[in-house]
């Protein structure tokens, strides 16, 4: 049997990449809201937002070291599976990756410990100060990597001699035409996926009559950034659709499922892309649409897939059906915003069961729209690996496709297991809840923090029930 080690090795670094990805976007938003909470507990003394930010700051500590552990491997697969794409392009993704290790990586690393286990250690103080210092951190972090990524994207600030690029200018190369359009949608993106994560754990403990206190401040916080932020994200991936139209016409033809670019598109809801025909098969469209969004014009024009020679094309199917998916679950971002903020605003929103309910299961949807996002943002790339420089056949390292297959196997155990085990712990900690929290008081008596008595009494029912 002859294998593919090229297609191995892409199969590889989806895999875990994907599996990373998962961890970073969660945290990057998680470190911004224990944060808060601990400002604002500095500024109220409330007791329940100081329960709060060490209820999630448990949470944040395991999904921050599977992010790490996850992590590591990609730097390895870049010298082990992709040897070329080190040489061609390492001068300017090296820097850009070493820069995330000396400003967001120290950082973190500087503050993380006084974060994690500095809360009957150090002054109040100096405890929010480090939460502070770390989401500063963690946004620093995105910041360089999607600058290194939006380069391979959209090249900027460089000159290729002799088949390698070499820095010109760092300015163009950082902030090149994709970044920040990449940069605020995917910053956008993480704090989305926390927001609906806080948002469905209150739910979820309010449904229950646990912690009301706390799941109270949970829903307000998270609806809030709900309601804000995927209206805005909306906005935001209008602007970023435009700018990719521009710079890599073939993936937002592969994205509409766009075939002929001498007629205005339409907006395909569904199909079946039968890339050996080039055609839909069971299209359900909405005519015009799709040239009304790229170029603002209904009758507007822009790239089909058939101006494209076979080889310059990526694949359709994954582009198409991806772009959906996101796409889909940001309208049902946006509708569950919208909807929790006018139950709030009535001061319907911690009786209405028939939306806590179906909020309390959407803790998936923010990551499962990124990881849809960023299938169509690296398979649409393709066959590029640094667009315009350097396809992804020719990055390949000369091993062989069984060691490849050997390690991916390999990665797939081990991933499966250290996630199991995580989702396992985090999950634990939720049934645990915030320490020393409010349980559901009988009608007409306000909610009141439990003694150490009366706490180790309600677990113990708890574990009995």
């Amino acid at each position: 049997m002859d294998l593919d080690a090229t297609f191995l090795a892409r199969i590889q670094f989806a895999f875990t990449v994907s599996f990373h990805i998962i961890f970073p976007s969660f945290t990057i938003g998680l470190a911004a809201f224990i944060a808060t909470l601990l400002v604002r507990w500095r500024m109220t003394g409330q007791d329940h937002l100081h329960r709060l930010a060490r209820f999630w700051t448990k949470i944040f500590a395991v999904s921050f070291a599977m992010g790490v552990v996850s992590g590591i491997v990609l730097s390895y697969e870049f010298g082990t599976n992709w040897s070329r794409f080190s040489v061609v392009a390492g001068n300017v993704t090296g820097p850009l990756l070493g820069y995330e290790v000396l400003t967001a990586f120290f950082l973190e690393a500087s503050f993380l410990g006084i974060m994690l286990f500095g809360w009957n250690r150090v002054s109040p103080n100096l405890h929010v100060t480090a939460a502070v210092l770390v989401a500063i951190g963690t946004s620093l972090s995105a910041f360089w990597i999607l600058a290194a990524n939006s380069w391979m994207q959209t090249p900027a600030g460089h000159e290729v001699i002799n088949g390698i690029a070499y820095p010109v200018s760092w300015l163009e190369i950082i902030f090149n035409p994709s970044f920040p359009y990449r940069f605020s949608h995917m910053f956008t993106a993480a704090y989305l996926t926390t927001s609906l994560v806080v948002a469905a754990v209150g739910a979820r403990y309010l449904l229950a009559g646990r912690f009301v206190e706390e799941s109270k401040t949970m829903l307000r916080m998270g609806i809030g950034m709900v309601a804000l932020l995927a209206p805005l994200q909306l906005v935001i991936g209008d602007a970023h659709g435009l700018n990719t139209a521009k710079h890599q016409p073939a993936k937002v033809a592969a994205m509409e499922a766009h075939w002929d670019g001498s007629k205005p598109a339409d907006l395909v809801l569904f199909a079946w892309p039968n890339e050996k025909e080039e055609r839909n098969d069971f299209e359900i469209s909405i005519p015009n649409i799709a040239s009304f969004i790229i170029t603002h014009d209904l009758n507007g024009l822009f790239k089909g897939l058939k101006d494209f020679a076979p080889q310059d094309r990526p694949p359709v199917k994954p582009v198409f059906f991806a772009f959906r998916v996101m796409v889909g679950l940001g309208m049902l971002m946006i509708a569950a915003g919208l909807v929790g903020a006018f139950l709030w605003w009535r001061g319907l929103l911690f009786d209405a069961r028939w939306y806590l309910w179906p909020l309390s299961l959407t803790w998936p949807a923010g990551f499962i729209a990124i990881l849809a996002g960023w299938w169509v943002t690296e398979t649409g790339r393709q066959p590029w690996l640094v667009y315009g420089i350097l396809r992804t056949k020719d990055a390949a390292s000369p091993v062989s496709g069984g060691a490849v297959l050997t390690t991916l196997i390999a990665f797939v155990i081990v991933y499966s297991i250290v996630f199991s085990m995580g989702i396992y712990y985090i999950n634990r900690l939720i049934e645990k809840g915030p320490t020393g929290a409010s349980v559901k008081p009988p009608d007409g008596v306000p909610s009141r923090p439990l003694s150490a008595a009366e706490e180790a009494a309600h677990e113990a029912i708890e574990k009995k029930g």
